[in-house]
């Protein structure tokens, strides 16, 4: 349902990505590894459609996405591509059904309906009595499952995370990974995600190790 072929990406003259051929089924949980300053973010933001390529294709259900012009490409990637991040990047002055709903709001989508669609997703993440909470009063856990939901508020195909556990302690990295497989299975979503986590990367159904710009 992804593919990418032959993706390179430069930043002045230093060349990140050097030829990259990938490809990720449906339902797939995928982990990318690698040392720091590897590549792996900047391949995600491209995979996201977040990035351009210098050069090459990324073709989401045998589209070329860079075909569709800025405006098409952004309401395309709310509708098919969630994403997560180290940093929730929450608003702090919402509360976390608000910071879940903005995605479902910018689709159309009246407001009655898209809050119903949250809860549901609050009730599989475990979060519902945090719904009006704003994210100074969650732990990080709890912010982090915001994330989650919010980024699957749209039923997305593709879900990109980046060191989505990074900042959470042990406990709660353990039950994020726990939860990415549980809705795998509920929800049939593909999953990228960038870790270094490695107990994470060996639950992975695929691991794929970037090295200075190249898949090794």
């Amino acid at each position: 349902m992804l593919e990418a072929i032959g993706i390179e990406k430069s930043f002045g003259k230093v060349k990140v990505l050097k030829g990259i051929d990938l490809s990720i089924r449906q339902g797939e949980v995928v982990a990318i590894i690698g040392a720091s300053g590897a590549g792996k973010s900047t391949l995600l933001h491209i995979l996201g459609t977040l990035d351009l390529p210098d050069k090459g294709l990324v073709k989401i259900n045998n589209e070329n996405v860079f075909e569709r012009g800025s405006d098409a490409l952004a309401n395309f990637r709310n509708r098919n591509i969630g994403f997560v991040f180290q940093f929730h990047n929450l608003l702090p002055e919402f509360s976390a059904i608000e910071n879940v709903i903005i995605p479902g709001l910018l689709l159309g989508e009246k407001e009655k309906e898209v809050k119903i669609k949250a809860m549901k997703l609050f009730d599989t993440l475990g979060i519902t009595d945090r719904a009006n909470h704003k994210p100074s009063e969650m732990s990080g856990g709890e912010q982090q499952r915001t994330a989650v939901a919010r980024a699957l508020i749209n039923s997305p195909n593709l879900v990109l995370a980046d060191e989505p556990s990074g900042n959470l302690d042990s406990v709660n990295a353990t039950e994020l990974h726990k939860l990415i497989f549980q809705l795998r299975e509920t929800l049939g979503q593909s999953f990228v995600i960038v870790t270094h986590n490695m107990d994470f990367a060996t639950m992975a159904d695929r691991t794929i190790t970037i090295h200075d710009g190249r898949i090794v």
